[in-house]
């Protein structure tokens, strides 16, 4: 049952997607990071979908865009900080490339439905 207008937001719904996928895939770094890196992402990748709720209560639609940009600012923090855990070998190719990719698709739609808000 959908009862709030960002419910049926395809881009909320990629968004809640990625952010639990994202957060089981931080339980991967090592316990010494849960204060900085897997804070991070599990704080960036929240704020995605977080900010495209509280943008579509806004008052207008220039406030809906400016929430937009917020997101998609998130969802590059995002790809910095799965970026980092490759590097730093807490994730496998394969985990990155996977959220690399839905990262990327994700940007294209957070990008375009931007552009369409008049």
């Amino acid at each position: 049952m959908v009862k709030f207008k960002f419910e049926k937001l395809i881009i909320w719904q990629k968004a809640m997607e990625f952010g639990e996928s994202t957060y089981q895939l931080s339980y991967k770094f090592p316990k010494d990071e849960i204060y900085n890196l897997t804070s991070q992402i599990r704080r960036a990748v929240d704020s995605i979908a977080l900010n495209i709720s509280e943008g579509s209560i806004g008052q207008s639609n220039l406030e809906f865009k400016k929430f937009i940009g917020y997101s998609i600012r998130s969802l590059a923090e995002v790809v910095t900080c799965l970026h980092k855990a490759f590097k730093r070998n807490y994730i496998s190719e394969e985990d990155f490339n996977e959220h690399y990719d839905f990262a990327f698709n994700l940007m294209n739609m957070l990008v375009a439905f931007k552009e369409k808000i008049k």
